[in-house]
């Protein structure tokens, strides 16, 4: 269940360590120069079965203003020094902020999976092919582990027993292409449906699962209830949930189906509903379209085009943009 609950929150983490061989990975493999990143840690397991109480990620240089996300029932602290460098941001210049950040008093069992998050700017120094790595300690009532390792020139970072968790640089146009394909999709009509931008994250080479994405809009009368999905390189398609209890993300199926009400608009989403693709014998690429469909109990199956974000996305067109 563990590495299924990986699987779901990343869905296709593993561009350059997989969630089977690492236990403190990110959540999104993918950014470019000069955009935002939202770092979300995943802590996959405890110590020996003892839980997880402190969990410190070292900021590396070239993410700058890098802010922590609070969590309830822990307590967040930073560290703050001087970049090797003064950097150009989006309201400016700096040359210090913040170089690690650390939650702790919390206790997160060894059975459960959570996420510690930041948010932090990549710098436009950063050249597409480069990997990023973001060293991680986790500690625990007793014991710890400290994933730091980093791969040396030639070196696979799936031999490295303690890996650092890593995403890489790409240039903002493989951000956008999803974008490009899903901007001229048209709704299709099932009925009373209306069903807009399908679309899924893109997994690395040997993923068993993968994630999809749908909004749905019922113009009728009468309910109609999403049941299931298809499509090619899947074994099964089905209807999962997510949702934070305690302060823990936990996933469900949802094998009554999902009911979308007469006049209600029901949106698959990272975080929330989502279809779950298992048993993957091939990996969708960003850029890519793939032909599947939908199953509900009254308009039927209903063939959709699927377009592909990259690995990570929380959006059809990836998460390339500024927040604040």
């Amino acid at each position: 269940m563990k590495s299924l609950v990986s699987a779901v929150l990343g869905l296709g983490l593993g561009l350059v360590a997989s969630a089977a061989q690492a236990h403190a990975v990110l959540e999104r493999k993918q950014a470019s120069p000069g955009s935002s990143y939202r770092g979300v840690v995943q802590i996959m397991h405890g110590c020996s079965g003892k839980p997880t109480t402190r969990v410190s990620v070292t900021i590396p240089e070239g993410l700058i203003g890098a802010k922590p996300m609070p969590k309830p029932g822990w307590t967040v602290a930073t560290t703050r020094g001087a970049y090797a460098r003064t950097y150009t941001t989006h309201h400016g210049t700096a040359s210090e902020g913040v170089t690690a950040i650390t939650w702790s008093g919390g206790s997160l069992p060894d059975d459960a999976v959570d996420e510690f998050t930041f948010l932090a700017q990549v710098a436009d120094t950063f050249e597409p092919g480069a990997t990023v790595y973001v060293p991680v300690q986790q500690d625990c009532t007793e014991g710890g582990y400290s994933w730091s390792e980093i791969p040396k020139a030639g070196q696979d970072a799936h031999d490295l027993k303690a890996a650092a968790p890593a995403f890489r640089i790409v240039p903002a146009a493989a951000q956008t292409t999803a974008a490009a394909a899903t901007a001229t999709a048209t709704p299709v009509k099932a009925g009373d449906l209306s069903i807009e931008t399908p679309w899924l994250r893109a997994t690395p080479n040997g993923a068993k699962v993968a994630g999809g994405y749908v909004r749905i809009t019922n113009t009728g009368s009468t309910p109609d209830t999403l049941t299931g999905a298809a499509v090619p390189f899947a074994k099964t398609g089905d209807i999962h949930s997510m949702a934070m209890e305690g302060g823990v993300m936990k996933m469900a199926p949802v094998s009554e189906g999902l009911t979308i009400k007469p006049g209600e608009t029901v949106e698959l989403k990272p975080g929330g509903y989502h279809l779950m693709f298992e048993g993957l014998t091939g990996a969708p690429k960003a850029g890519e379209t793939v032909s599947g469909t939908l199953t509900f109990q009254r308009a039927g199956t209903v063939p959709v085009t699927f377009s592909v974000a990259p690995i990570g996305a929380s959006t059809p067109g990836g998460q390339h943009q500024h927040q604040h």
